[in-house]
């Protein structure tokens, strides 16, 4: 039976490992949606739609190098989105500014937030009719963060050449304009407002008016297509899905350090973490570094529970190179330890009342395997190791705290209550249990502690 357990639980690890690698870490030719052979000096169209995230930060960035090499006449870059992360944001605007082609803007329908620094950084801005842009303070609006987005937005509308003071007012309710906004306000402007103060090179109702005004309306179009890859990934990394993927990831390894036997909560734990990480690899935030440093200190910890019994150095270097991995993986401290903190605490809560609660339901014997043996009659009783208390015997093995002890030739499962005990040493009996015996080291004739 256990034979046939250990079988069944290896293959769970392995399919889902499989699944997490297939999923999680993109094949190398995922990365190619667009189709060989694009005709040169096509127009490329960049969808920028939705929230702004790191996964549509890649996109970017992909679509912005495949237009370059395709030799494109122009990028057009539609923009439809209430914001989002202001480091994708300004990754995005990076990728604009030092685009080798000529760019482009056409708000369709709103550029607020994040989106409106995306909209300034291209080198000529359409909007349609009834569109809007700006509403770009940050939150939360500290001083720190109010005066760098600031700051970026200036610097990109000078780039561009437009007026920096109207950017500043779309991000600092401090700055003021007469005639747009007054202090206090956070400035948004209309598509015919950008227009009249020379934010936007026109108003235009449909992509074919703005590229008949810029002269490319014969190019032949491509639109620019987000791969499954990219879609993924910009689903995995979102705050609230990576929150959960670390949480679970968490929670499978917690489970499966404390309960020896539970096969499916450490993989599904360890499938977590693979697509955690997948999205990051994906998006930017992690390199292949970071997934190294976490296989290390996943094989630590699992040294440290399956190998060496205890908690010593392997475990807690594991368990550094894991929580190192995951902080890196972020990209700032102060966002990785309020995550990773929130991962923590639910993670404890789920895993102390899965073990509270679950062990009552039908499922638990299915996927846990019962180590504790109890009689079912009088022919099979649990030994009476009360006859060892005082005697004294050698350590086989280390106690880390648990190991092996000899006494009188007999080998016998033993845990020390004093700390590790070296193999070799002596160790007197102090206590007995249910399945062993508790000791406790003999230093020249004595007790030690």
């Amino acid at each position: 039976m256990k034979d046939r357990w250990d079988l069944g639980r290896w293959a769970a690890w392995i399919v889902l490992l499989a699944f997490a690698g297939a999923t999680a870490f993109p094949l190398p030719w995922a990365a190619a949606a667009q189709p060989a052979g694009q005709p040169a000096g096509a127009v490329w169209v960049v969808p920028v739609q939705g929230g702004i995230d790191l996964g549509l930060a890649a996109f970017v960035q992909r679509s912005v190098r495949e237009a370059t090499e395709a030799g494109a006449a122009l990028i057009l870059l539609e923009v439809n989105t209430f914001g989002g992360r202001v480091d994708a944001a300004t990754e995005i605007r990076d990728h604009i500014l030092n685009a080798e082609v000529p760019t482009a803007a056409f708000v369709s329908e709103r550029a607020w937030s994040a989106g409106a620094l995306i909209a300034l950084a291209a080198e000529t801005l359409w909007m349609k009719p009834g569109a809007s842009m700006g509403a770009a303070e940050p939150v939360p609006a500290s001083e720190k963060t109010v005066s760098a987005l600031r700051a970026e937005f200036e610097a990109t509308a000078e780039r561009r050449g437009r007026d920096p003071v109207i950017a500043a007012a779309m991000v600092d309710a401090q700055v003021e304009v007469e005639g747009l906004v007054n202090k206090g306000e956070i400035l948004t402007l209309t598509a015919n407002r950008a227009q009249e103060v020379g934010y936007a090179d026109g108003v235009a109702a449909t992509r074919d008016e703005v590229l008949s005004a810029l002269g490319v309306s014969d190019r032949p179009v491509v639109v620019s297509q987000l791969n499954w890859a990219e879609n993924v990934s910009r689903f995995l990394s979102d705050a609230t899905i990576s929150q959960l993927l670390l949480t679970i990831g968490l929670m499978g390894l917690i489970a499966e350090a404390t309960s020896p036997g539970l096969g499916v909560p450490g993989a599904l734990g360890v499938l977590a973490l693979a697509l955690f990480y997948g999205a990051r690899l994906v998006v930017g935030l992690a390199g292949w570094e970071h997934v190294l440093i976490l296989v290390l200190g996943l094989i630590l910890i699992a040294l440290e529970i399956f190998v060496i019994p205890g908690f010593g150095i392997a475990g807690i270097l594991g368990l550094a190179a894991v929580i190192g991995s995951l902080v890196a993986s972020f990209g700032g401290w102060q966002e990785a330890l309020r995550s990773l903190g929130i991962a923590l605490v639910l993670a404890l809560a789920g895993a102390s009342i899965f073990w509270r609660y679950g062990r009552r339901s039908g499922w638990w014997g299915r996927v846990v395997l019962r180590a504790r043996l109890e009689p079912k009659d009088e022919d099979l009783p649990l030994r009476d190791f009360t006859g060892y208390v005082g005697k004294e015997g050698v350590a086989v093995t280390t106690l880390r705290p648990f190991g092996t002890i000899e006494i009188d030739g007999e080998r016998i499962d033993a845990v020390s209550e004093g700390g590790y005990v070296d193999a070799g040493r002596p160790v007197i009996v102090r206590r007995a249990e249910s399945s062993r015996v508790v000791v406790r080291e003999r230093e020249g004739g004595k007790e030690s502690g």
